[in-house]
C-alpha cells in the first residue's frame, strides 16, 4: 500500500471459489503453491492488515488519495465473515478521510453497509458487484461455490437504497459461455432495477498459470470450445480488439467510472467528484478475475 496513487491492500490471498478463470491464481505461483488445485484449498491471511493501513494512514506523506479494495482477491470472500478484517480497515480509511472503491462478488459486503452508509456522507465511496451471468447453467458451470447473481443483486439494490454508489461489472465475459446477447440482456435489465450507478462489461483474459487451468476446464467440461479459444488466446493473454469488441457488444454501459483520485481538506468535505459520464466499467477498478 503505497502514500500515492491508487492503493490496493490484500487482506486474503486468493479466493477458495472454484471458478477457473481468476486471475488471481497466479499469486498461488508466486507464493510457490499450485494455482490449480492448491488455490481451491489454501488460503493465506494477512491478519495483520487493518495494522498496516492503520500505520500507513497516519503518515504524514498520506495523500488521501482513492484506496481499491479487490483489484487483486475478494475483499468479501468466505474468510473475510471469521476474520472480519473489513470493518477495522475501512474505519481507518474513514478516520484518514481516505475515499474507498470496493469490487466484490458477495453479498457480505451488506455486513458493513453501516459504515459504507456513513463514510458516504461525507467520502466518495464506491461498492460494487461482479456478476458474470443470470444464466444458471453457465454461473454453475464457471462460478460453483460463489453467491448466487440474484443475492448480489439485491445487494447492490440494498446499497442504492441507502445512498452508497453501486455498480455492476459483468465479468468475465467468456466468448459461448455468457457473451450471448440473450444471456446478457436480462442481466442488463436486473441492473437497472436495482438502480445500479454504473454498468460494465469485460472480456475474459488468461494470463501464464491461469491459461492452463481454464483451457483444462474446457478440455473437460467444454470440448467443443476449446479449438477455438486456443486460436483466439494462442501467445497471448488478452483477445484482440476487435475481438473483445464482439465478446462485450450485448453490454451498453452507463452510468460514473468510479470514484477518482481525490482529497480531502481538514473539515471532511470532498474535493474532485466525479461527474457523471458514459463508460463500459468501473475505469480504475477492473481486475477481479
Amino acid at each position: 500500500m503505497g502514500s500515492s496513487g491508487r492503493s490496493t491492500p490484500t487482506a486474503a490471498v486468493p479466493t477458495p471459489a472454484d471458478y477457473r478463470y481468476c486471475f488471481a491464481r497466479r499469486t498461488h505461483k508466486y507464493l510457490d503453491l499450485d494455482p490449480g488445485r492448491d488455490f481451491e484449498r489454501e488460503i493465506v491471511v494477512k491478519v495483520n492488515v487493518p495494522e498496516l493501513v492503520r500505520a500507513e494512514v497516519a503518515r504524514p506523506s498520506w495523500k488521501r488519495e482513492l484506496v481499491a479494495l479487490g483489484t487483486n482477491t475478494d475483499p468479501y470472500q468466505w474468510v473475510e465473515s471469521r476474520y472480519r478484517m473489513m470493518p477495522e480497515i475501512l474505519e481507518a480509511l474513514e478516520a484518514a478521510q481516505t475515499p474507498v472503491s470496493v469490487l466484490t462478488k458477495s453479498p457480505l459486503v451488506l455486513r458493513d453497509v453501516e459504515i459504507y452508509e456513513r463514510m458516504a456522507k461525507k467520502l466518495p465511496v464506491s461498492v460494487n458487484l461482479s456478476i458474470p451471468t443470470l444464466d444458471e447453467k453457465a454461473w454453475r458451470a464457471t462460478e460453483p461455490h460463489t453467491p448466487s447473481p440474484s443475492a448480489r443483486l439485491d445487494a447492490v439494490a440494498e446499497l442504492r437504497a441507502r445512498g452508497i454508489d453501486s455498480g455492476v461489472l459483468i465479468a468475465p465475459l467468456m466468448p459461448g459461455i455468457n457473451d450471448d446477447p440473450e444471456q446478457v440482456q436480462p442481466l442488463v435489465e436486473r441492473a437497472k432495477e436495482a438502480g445500479a450507478t454504473f454498468l460494465g462489461g469485460l472480456a475474459l483474459h488468461l494470463r501464464d498459470g491461469v491459461k492452463e487451468v481454464f483451457f483444462a476446464w474446457l478440455e473437460e467440461k467444454r470440448p467443443d470450445l476449446l479449438p477455438e479459444y486456443e486460436e483466439l488466446y494462442k501467445g497471448r493473454a488478452y483477445l484482440k480488439p476487435e475481438q473483445r469488441k464482439q465478446a462485450t457488444r450485448a453490454v451498453k454501459g452507463w452510468g460514473r467510472s468510479g470514484v477518482r483520485r481525490s482529497r480531502t481538506d481538514g473539515s471532511g468535505s470532498t474535493a474532485g467528484r466525479e461527474s457523471p459520464r458514459s463508460e463500459t466499467g468501473p475505469a480504475r477498478q477492473s481486475t477481479l478475475f
